[in-house]
């Protein structure tokens, strides 16, 4: 997920005239998860990196160029950050109070409309991210379940087991499993053969998941 385009930067430039200038070099955290959100940031130069935690650890679901805003969930409700911000690329960032973006956004309507739509769009790419980095995961849940039971046959191995068996030891929902299955059987990494799944090749199975990348569609 790239960051905002160059009309979404000259959308959010209303902001600098009330924002603080902060420098960070590649590999800074400007927030972590827990901390608390006080304030929100717009990208002038740089990346920057949202990354959230999930079956895999922490996986980098944006990065973000110039013109983009953030933080702006943690700063607006109570409680604290649900994901990290690290600095891709050395990043000058504007920091903007929560309170004193709420101020603004209610005595400038331009604002307030221009930084909503910049965020819906946001929002939408972030979703389909969020939704492809599910679906990794539960790929690869399935393909450790399934070396796990597999059992050495003549050609490669086999193992007998329901979808049902197979969601329960992936700890996923039942058509989570049968998404996944899907996409290793159209990748031929594994086989139906009267009713009994039949792994060809155990190591190429086994190389999907060392290789950190999910078997093509």
């Amino acid at each position: 997920m790239s960051g905002a385009s160059p009309r979404c930067e000259r959308d959010l430039d209303p902001l600098e005239g009330e924002a603080r200038a902060r420098s960070f070099a590649a590999g800074e955290i400007v927030f972590d998860e827990g901390d608390p959100g006080a304030a929100l940031y717009l990208v002038r130069s740089g990346c920057v990196e949202i990354l959230r935690r999930g079956a895999g650890g922490m996986r980098c679901v944006a990065r973000l160029g110039p013109g983009s805003l953030f933080g702006e969930q943690g700063a607006f409700v109570a409680g604290r950050r649900r994901s990290r911000a690290r600095v891709a690329q050395d990043a000058e960032l504007l920091e903007v109070e929560a309170g004193l973006f709420e101020q603004m956004c209610l005595e400038r309507g331009d604002i307030a409309l221009r930084v909503s739509k910049a965020l819906a769009d946001r929002a939408d790419a972030l979703e389909q991210r969020l939704a492809s980095l599910a679906e990794e995961d539960g790929l690869r849940a399935v393909t450790r379940a399934l070396l796990r039971l597999a059992r050495p046959a003549p050609q490669g191995a086999r193992v007998e087991a329901t979808l049902r068996l197979l969601a329960a030891d992936s700890g996923l929902a039942l058509v989570e499993t049968w998404r996944a299955m899907q996409r290793l059987v159209e990748s031929r990494l594994v086989r139906l053969v009267d009713d009994v799944l039949v792994v060809p090749d155990p190591d190429a199975l086994a190389a999907s998941l060392e290789a950190g990348s999910a078997p093509a569609r």
